[in-house]
């Protein structure tokens, strides 16, 4: 790998490892030739396959923390937290150093806008609408929000019948468009990479899967910081902790935690 390589670090913020290879691959599909990517999930006893609910979401955020600091250390461009929730983006942007940190919600948001003037969130279930919702308003965007619509499918279910899954989110994307009036769709989970196409191609907007939304967003933002200099700031309200603080409250002294890890080269073979 050149040394001038960008390089992104995709973090499945699980310490379950099966969704590491088909996602991995998915990414592998879609970046750039010129970019090496690095996908990971946790080396931890809670074996969680999902993060539905704030309890699970709770107790991932340390372990997200962590790995963001080995990534600014490690001499990352960029971090994907790649759960749709976004859990600890905000305090993993704070101790990220150069590395750029994004997230699904908020890429999916923003392509979203830029391509309509609003639109519907695909949910798995009705547990998610009142924390996606929360998370929609916080980055301003609750005016152009139509609709959350839900499909009863957890999130470890969305890929064990695709066909199920995509029937589903279209029969739920022509709910939204023809009753909320939604122009475009975002599928508000990770776990529907691969479904947008057809859902797409079905119902003539356009649907944003948030697995593409995310990598892109770092792969643009990368390229960005490289090409003008523009890395996160740490002014104010960014400012993070000093090295002093961390080196006397004894923080980041045990490696990461990373446990399953897999390496998709600037050539795009693992």
């Amino acid at each position: 790998m050149s040394l001038n390589a960008t390089r992104i670090l995709w973090i499945n913020p699980l310490g379950f490892p099966d969704y590491d290879q088909p996602m991995g691959d998915y990414i592998n599909s879609i970046k750039s030739p010129e970019v090496a990517v690095e996908v990971i999930s946790f080396k931890s006893d809670a074996q969680m396959n999902n993060l539905e609910y704030r309890t699970f979401e709770a107790l991932i955020v340390g372990d997200t923390v962590r790995v963001t600091r080995y990534a600014a250390k490690e001499g990352f461009d960029a971090v994907v937290i790649g759960c749709f929730y976004d859990p600890a983006l905000e305090d993993s942007r704070e101790i990220s150093g150069e590395a750029i940190v994004v997230a699904p919600c908020q890429a999916s948001i923003q392509v979203a806008a830029n391509l309509a003037n609003n639109f519907s969130i695909i949910i798995g279930q009705e547990k998610w609408r009142a924390q996606m919702t929360e998370r929609v308003k916080h980055y301003g965007y609750g005016p152009r929000l139509a609709s959350m619509r839900s499909i009863d499918v957890a999130a470890h279910d969305l890929q064990k019948d695709c066909g199920l899954t995509e029937t589903r989110i279209i029969n739920a994307g022509r709910k939204a468009m023809e009753e909320d009036r939604a122009e475009a769709l975002i599928l508000g989970c990770t776990c529907t990479f691969g479904l947008a196409e057809k859902v797409q191609k079905e119902l003539g907007i356009p649907v944003i899967d948030p697995i593409i939304a995310a990598y892109k967003a770092a792969e643009h933002l990368a390229g960005l910081k490289k090409q003008f200099g523009w890395v996160p700031s740490r002014k104010w309200g960014s400012a993070a902790p000093s090295e002093d603080q961390i080196t006397e409250f004894g923080l980041f002294r045990e490696a990461p935690p990373i446990g399953n890890k897999l390496n998709f080269d600037v050539r795009g073979f693992i």
